[in-house]
Order: C-alpha cells, then structure tokens, then sequence
C-alpha cells in the first residue's frame, strides 16, 4: 500500500496532513510533499487548529465528525489523522486526484 495513506484495519485509514494555521480561509490545498496540506483559520492555541482540521476533514471527505481522529502531531503542522467508515476506494476518489502524480513521483524514487 503506498505511504500516503496506510490501513491498520478495514475501512480505517491514516491520512497524512499539513496544516497551515491562522489561515484567512479554511480550505484542503491538495497533495503536497506526502501529505494532504490544509489550511485552517483557527490558531494552534489550546487545540483549536487541531479540531478545525478535524472538521474540516470530516466535511470534505463526507464523513462524521467521530469518524476522524488525530493519532499523531498533536503540536506539529504535520499530523496523522485517522479516518473510519471510508473503504479506500471512497478516499481515493475524494482524494485520487491529487494521488495520482504522488503515486507516479514515489515510483521514480
């Protein structure tokens, strides 16, 4: 399975993400150096960005807000979230896009 999103169980999926705080808007970027880079309005203070990522995440990718985890980075810009209840072939296709050039750059490497 690539690097860019890894399966510990069925229907459960880490999702790499960067994370630009203090953002003027809250938006997903796309793909960007192995990770989903995000931006959020909310500042790194008490947890804040980390739950605007969270909802944003569960927003885009069209799940429920309990459906999305952070697992790792609690205080970095890159974060490990988990996501449940989305088989891969779904994240694929709200992400595949931006996977695909990854896919093909991690194959040359």
């Amino acid at each position: 399975m690539p690097k860019h999103a890894s399966s510990p169980k069925e229907e459960e999926f880490d999702l790499p993400v960067r994370v630009q705080p203090r953002a003027s808007k809250n938006e997903v970027l796309g793909w960007r150096e192995g990770a989903l880079a995000v931006r959020v309005t909310a500042p790194p203070v008490a947890g804040a960005a980390n739950e605007a990522v969270r909802r944003l995440l569960a927003d885009f990718l069209g799940v429920r807000l309990r459906q999305v985890t952070l697992v790792a980075g609690e205080t970095a810009r890159e974060k490990r979230f988990r996501v449940f209840g989305l088989t891969r072939t779904a994240l694929e296709g709200k992400i595949g896009t931006w996977l695909a050039p990854y896919d093909k750059t991690e194959s040359r490497s």
